[in-house]
């Protein structure tokens, strides 16, 4: 139970994980030092695309922190951290168009999103309950919990899985949006993706990460029914 084949897996897709988020950090960074051509803050590019997009009644908000940029769509407001919302550079206009993305699939009714917002009640209490059902199901052999702990995980997992293309929509509307309303110029590509392509491999790395755990549990469950 506690060394399984599958921990090498985890622990490389582990690595991965970490190496994206130093990626994120990295590319931010760089690309804060480099002016956006426009010279529009990245609140002014969220305010203008969303209501190039008669979404004027969602508003932008500063928020504290790096990084902590995010919509929220029970409130509907776009939440944009200091250096996002005051900043002028690549970077800055990239996140704040990539959260408006968000804003945009929202109002669209994407399919991707919705079923990611029905998950997330049920996400909240399968995340916190599923380690100590399997961690009490293995301990003492409760089969029955085990199973109720995997199904449990395996909601966690598909909302791991439904963020992807979620993620992915969000950021290739946003170069097209930046794009068509003449926020980003062909020459500033290189940048966006940069920003916006290192942030998905944060998503992509959590979703490994949860496939390859989940497979282990159903493999550990699996085998201890044929024993």
């Amino acid at each position: 139970m506690f060394f399984h084949p599958m921990d090498f897996l985890i622990f490389i897709a582990f690595g991965i994980s970490l190496w994206a988020q130093f990626k994120v950090k990295g590319n931010f960074a760089k690309w804060s030092e480099v002016e956006s051509m426009v010279g529009m803050t990245g609140a002014q590019v969220a305010r203008k695309i969303l209501d190039d997009n008669n979404l004027m009644h969602v508003p932008v908000r500063v928020v504290p922190g790096t990084l902590t940029d995010h919509y929220d769509p029970i409130a509907r407001e776009v939440r944009l951290s200091e250096p996002v919302y005051y900043g002028t550079s690549i970077a800055s206009v990239s996140v704040a168009a990539h959260e408006v993305g968000h804003a945009i699939q929202h109002k669209e009714g994407y399919s991707a999103l919705v079923l990611r917002h029905k998950l997330f009640p049920l996400v909240n209490f399968s995340s916190g309950a599923a380690p100590l059902l399997l961690i009490l199901g293995f301990v003492f052999q409760w089969a029955s919990l085990i199973g109720l702990g995997i199904l449990l995980f395996s909601v966690a997992v598909a909302f791991q899985l439904i963020t992807l293309p979620v993620e992915f929509n969000a950021s290739s509307r946003a170069k097209k949006l930046m794009i068509s309303g003449g926020i980003l110029q062909r020459q500033e590509e290189e940048g966006v993706n940069k920003v916006l392509g290192a942030a998905a491999l944060t998503y992509v790395a959590a979703a490994l990460i949860a496939v390859l755990e989940l497979t282990k549990y159903i493999m550990i469950f699996t085998s201890s029914d044929e024993d």
